[in-house]
């Protein structure tokens, strides 16, 4: 039998203090639980910066900001051990930082520059860093969920005490790969956790509009799968309910669904004109009463931890981070193109060991040139 727990993010009733006595959260020194906050305000900071590179015209193609979701990649991923993994969709690059990526390589990868993180190849959905067990972000909507079940089966496999996180939005729990990928891990038991940020909207459609039944996360019933909702304003109760999923994962080997509850202040992307289909009001309504920024601040406050002094020294220093970081992009070279291939094929990188035959498109447009 599936347990579940709810919760009503939108209650004005909800305790931000709620979950603060767990060990997860209790036990943590003080520095620790201001270097949450610290890292959830540089994630806010380097996406206003990346949207000001955006409207000036220094990123093209898409780029999807984690601009009031920062409590769910921080709150997730600060609870991870050595043998955990995490893969994403297309709104990483919350994720990204709060794995220790640098604000450099990744706005130079939004820049299409050498110096970033896939060589200026991926841009802004594509960040990844294998050292930190981060497998990137996927532009293929829930194509990363059968890659999240197959990380984890790995983990079983090679008999490590690991789980894999694998983020994805409200819209991709209706593709039918997700649905496919619950069944294997639940079959095959695998230490997997299915985490639903939703944020609301899919692209432009309320999830009223696109998705029959709610919660999203008790879909997960249908596979025998253990799942929760999440309050993700709530750091603490982020922290608390991802260490119970991966305590199934590691001692159990069983999967878990978590529905995080969150709201994003931007559009879908960059060239999405989100107030057609939210109001002004709707925006700021969320922004003074379920900030998570604001609300972790009022309890670091509270605990006597936080006060002004440090919250301005660590705004001032997100700031400069984020504008250094765009001041590092713009400085640095554009990849030259007899690089196209590098990276790409391993046959290319590695031409002593070519078995395949023909001609790659891209070497006989080079030859022409």
């Amino acid at each position: 039998m599936s347990a579940q727990t709810t919760a009503n993010p939108n209650s004005k009733k909800s305790s931000q203090q709620s979950y603060a006595t767990e060990p997860i959260n209790k036990d943590i020194p003080s520095n620790a639980k201001i270097d949450l906050y610290r890292q959830m305000v540089r994630i806010r900071r380097f996406e206003e910066r990346c949207v000001r590179s955006y409207q000036q015209g220094n990123i093209g193609g898409f780029c999807h900001t984690y601009i009031g979701q920062e409590s769910v990649a921080v709150g997730t991923i600060s609870v991870l051990g050595p043998n955990d993994h995490i893969i994403s969709a297309y709104r990483i690059h919350g994720h990204a930082l709060a794995v220790g990526m640098s604000m450099n390589e990744l706005m130079a990868e939004m820049y299409g520059k050498v110096t970033g993180c896939s060589k200026g190849k991926g841009g802004s959905m594509h960040f990844m860093d294998p050292t930190r067990h981060f497998w990137g972000g996927h532009g293929i909507v829930g194509g990363q969920t059968p890659l999240g079940a197959g990380i984890a089966f790995a983990l079983k496999y090679e008999g490590k005490k690991g789980a894999c996180l694998c983020y994805l939005g409200d819209g991709a729990v209706n593709q039918g790969a997700f649905y496919e990928s619950l069944n294997l891990a639940s079959l095959w038991n695998l230490p997997v956790i299915y985490i639903i940020e939703n944020n609301q909207f899919s692209m432009g459609t309320s999830q009223a509009r696109s998705s029959a039944g709610t919660p999203l996360a008790k879909r997960a019933e249908g596979f025998a799968i253990d799942w929760a909702e999440v309050d993700g304003s709530n750091l603490y109760e982020v922290r608390y309910k991802t260490t119970e999923a991966l305590k199934r994962a590691h001692d159990s080997q069983r999967p878990t669904v978590l529905e995080i509850h969150t709201y994003r202040y931007r559009g879908h992307s960059m060239s999405d004109p989100d107030q057609t289909y939210r109001t002004k009001e709707h925006i700021q309504d969320h922004r003074e009463k379920l900030d998570p920024i604001m609300l972790f601040e009022t309890i670091l406050k509270n605990e006597g931890i936080l006060n002004q002094d440090i919250i301005h020294e660590i705004d001032l220093k997100a700031k400069e981070e984020a504008e250094l970081s765009a001041q590092f992009a713009d400085e640095s070279p554009y990849p030259p193109p007899s690089s196209i291939l590098n990276h790409i094929y391993w046959e290319e990188d590695n031409p002593e060991h070519k078995v395949s035959q023909g001609t790659i498109l891209f070497n006989q447009l080079l030859e022409q040139e």
